[in-house]
């Protein structure tokens, strides 16, 4: 979850640093630091600020080098401090790191033993002392990173400077993400692209146990058996317009007004399609499509949510069973184990450990198949995964997930349908019904965006709340999750979905006219069951904000709230609905004057159990 950048060039690195950082603090924002050498004196800053302080410091410190590490940090091991910000130095060695060392604490009495002294409560300072003490025994900088890593158990993606020598920058990775930039003279790594997009297009991705040297005018890679190995060099698509504010004030909200053109994008191989095929998962997607008896979704967070959609989908119009499972909590039981269905992931970045780990487990109990709908093609889930199709959503960068979302639901309404077709469960008139409403779709999503100026109204009005109930009905029940979520993460609003039928089983206690209600409201089968639920809210004096279809005959009066979005969208009903409640949070937010883009203790791409 933390960011690393490091560069090594013929000039003045500490700008390239910066940049990188402040693209990169999504990643993790409770501090940062750089560290840089020009092959006599390291230099190192560091701040519990954010990256402009870091930058602020770093100017008016005269910090200049040719050779560097950065690192923007979300706390694991010790509170958010300048003694915890990397990088961390031992004896001129400076090392950041991204991930858990889970034997630090081994390694920590190995090292007191040894004589080193440690200041910090991280976990990464352990590494910065085995590597100096690898180093003084057999003086090169590149083979005491690789012992020193034969020695450690867990994750991590490291960048390793030393203070006398200004020719090389080591990184390697295991378990957390990391990429070699390529230039002319210098080079450059990073946990993600968007870090250097101002200084390269020219991407290698490392591979799982890699070590790498960076020199200025060559690198040299070996895998996890230290033999040498070649990386795919891969031209990035990613362009510096495209992780920029532009007019917007916020990165959540220029996600949220992307939705359409993301959905799009995302759809892209089906807008001139007459049918549906399996391919659109991969090479051998319909070998596997026809050997699978159900499904297994694992899944995280908002991700998570898409999955629960998904299960309503699959089951009802593909007829195959479907499991939804937290992946944090797959991984540690012991589920019914059924090899021949399909295990599907789904995650922004790719890099999510639970969700990898997830994977393995499920590999290792038996799975025969798997399929990863990710937003980011070298990932280590698209990888790890024998099938895979890609959202096409765009850098994310608000740390509140929103066009992530509705991709996913986009591509998981099209996994359906092809499970629908390969079990005869798809008439042609249904599959291109489906169709047409998937190319209308980024139209609909235009037109329910029409609706923020009634959203923020409502906004106003919970500036000052501290519990929201949200609702839902079938599959809008993962919708409302989705929409309590948001809320939670960027207002801090104690906030809980519920399925609409299950209020007089117990949070009907808490409604009461300090208490808003957010429903759900679409003109679906359900719609006259979620009528009664919304009447026991006011015959309890709960007050009452309903998303509703045009269609539902729902109308506003004295504690009811209406904002009508469209007609009923049907199967892409839940895509739509989701809009509304993401600009609900957003507005709430800005009332109530929070990081919008970086909420407190949280940050985007956990790559960290």
């Amino acid at each position: 979850m933390c960011g690393i950048v490091g560069a090594i060039a013929g000039r003045d690195i500490v700008p390239v640093l910066i940049e990188g950082l402040k693209r990169l603090e999504y990643r993790g924002y409770d501090s940062a630091g750089i560290a840089v050498t020009n092959g006599h004196k390291l230099q190192r800053v560091r701040s519990t600020g954010r990256v402009a302080e870091l930058e602020r410091i770093a100017q008016t410190s005269d910090v200049t080098g040719r050779i560097g590490i950065a690192h923007t940090r979300w706390a694991t091991h010790g509170a958010p401090s300048e003694k915890n910000a990397h990088p961390h130095i031992s004896g001129g060695v400076s090392v950041v790191h991204n991930g858990i060392i889970e034997n630090h604490e081994e390694m920590r009495d190995k090292l007191r033993g040894l004589g080193y002294t440690f200041v910090s409560d991280t976990d990464t300072e352990v590494i910065a002392h085995l590597v100096h003490w690898h180093l003084k025994a057999c003086g090169d900088l590149f083979e005491a990173v690789r012992l020193s890593l034969g020695e450690l158990i867990g994750a991590y993606a490291i960048a390793v400077i030393n203070e006398a020598d200004d020719q090389r920058l080591v990184v390697a990775r295991m378990g957390a993400p990391l990429l070699l930039g390529l230039g002319t003279g210098q080079n450059f790594a990073a946990s993600d692209a968007s870090a250097l997009v101002q200084v390269t297009q020219r991407i290698v991705y490392l591979e799982e146990g890699d070590c790498a040297e960076l020199a200025r005018d060559h690198i040299r890679i070996v895998d996890i058996k230290g033999q040498p190995v070649q990386r795919v060099e891969q031209l990035s698509q990613l362009t510096a317009a495209a992780v920029e504010l532009g007019h917007y004030k916020h990165y959540m909200q220029k996600e949220i007004f992307e939705q359409p053109m993301a959905v799009a994008n995302t759809l892209e191989m089906v807008t001139n399609a007459r049918a549906i095929v399996p391919q659109l998962f991969g090479v051998g997607a319909e070998e596997i499509l026809n050997k699978i008896n159900g499904i297994v979704i694992l899944a995280c967070g908002t991700s998570y949510h898409a999955g629960m959609v998904a299960r309503y989908w699959i089951e009802s119009l593909a007829g195959i069973p479907c499991d939804v499972e937290i992946a944090s909590e797959y991984r540690y039981r012991e589920p019914y184990n059924n090899p021949d269905a399909l295990v599907v992931t789904i995650s922004q970045s790719g890099e999510t450990a639970d969700t990898l780990a997830a994977l393995q487990y499920a590999k290792l109990r038996g799975h025969r198949y798997s399929l990863s709908i990710c937003n980011v093609p070298e990932s280590a889930l698209v990888r790890a995964s024998d099938l895979c199709f890609l959202t096409r959503a765009g850098p994310e960068i608000g740390v509140a997930s929103t066009k992530a979302f509705t991709t996913q639901l986009a591509a998981l309404v099209l996994l359906t349908m092809a499970l629908a077709k390969q079990r005869g469960r798809l008439t042609p008139e249904k599959e291109t019904e489906l169709l047409h409403a998937l190319r209308h779709l980024p139209s609909a999503l235009t037109r329910v965006l029409q609706a923020e100026p009634a959203i923020a109204k409502w906004a106003e009005t919970f500036t000052h709340k501290e519990h929201m109930l949200f609702l839902g009905r079938g599959i809008h029940y993962p919708i409302a999750m989705e929409g309590a979520l948001k809320l939670k993460e960027i207002t801090y609003i104690h906030a809980e979905a519920y399925a609409a039928g299950e209020l007089k089983h117990g949070p009907l206690a808490l409604v009461d006219r300090n208490m808003p209600v957010v429903a759900v409201a679409p003109k679906d089968a359900l719609l006259e069951k979620l009528k009664s639920n919304l009447q026991e809210v006011r015959a309890r004096g709960g007050e009452l904000y309903v998303l509703a279809d045009q269609d539902t005959r729902i109308e506003a009066s004295e504690g009811v709230h209406v904002i009508h979005l469209a007609d009923h969208a049907g199967l892409l009903s839940p895509i739509l609905h989701t809009i509304p409640l993401q600009l609900l949070a957003y507005h709430t937010a800005l009332h109530r004057g929070t990081d919008v883009d970086k909420p407190r203790n949280l940050a985007k791409s956990v790559t960290v159990e």
